[in-house]
């Protein structure tokens, strides 16, 4: 079986690089949230709700904003390797 070669131009980037953009979109997502609660504080109570509940769920979908986009996977790569021959 030959020598399997390894591409590292096809590697993630680290996570010490890929850190200050996760905290950065963290960051912003927080400051949308604190701005919904301080526009829930200071408007009329229809729209007082809508900011309500901006402030309450944001913290969710900033963590999953901040985390997504880790586990990429490049097209054509495969987590299995197809080219082995079954022992039938």
């Amino acid at each position: 079986m030959p020598d399997e070669i390894h591409d590292i131009t096809s590697a993630q980037i680290s996570l010490s690089e890929n850190l200050p953009g996760r905290q950065r979109r963290y960051f912003i997502s927080m400051m949308v949230r604190t701005a919904c609660f301080i526009a829930a504080v200071i408007t009329p109570s229809p729209f007082r709700w809508f900011f309500l509940l901006g402030a309450v769920f944001l913290p969710y979908f900033a963590v999953v904003i901040a985390n997504a986009g880790r586990e990429k996977i490049s097209p054509g790569t495969s987590l299995i390797d197809d080219t082995r021959q079954s022992l039938t």
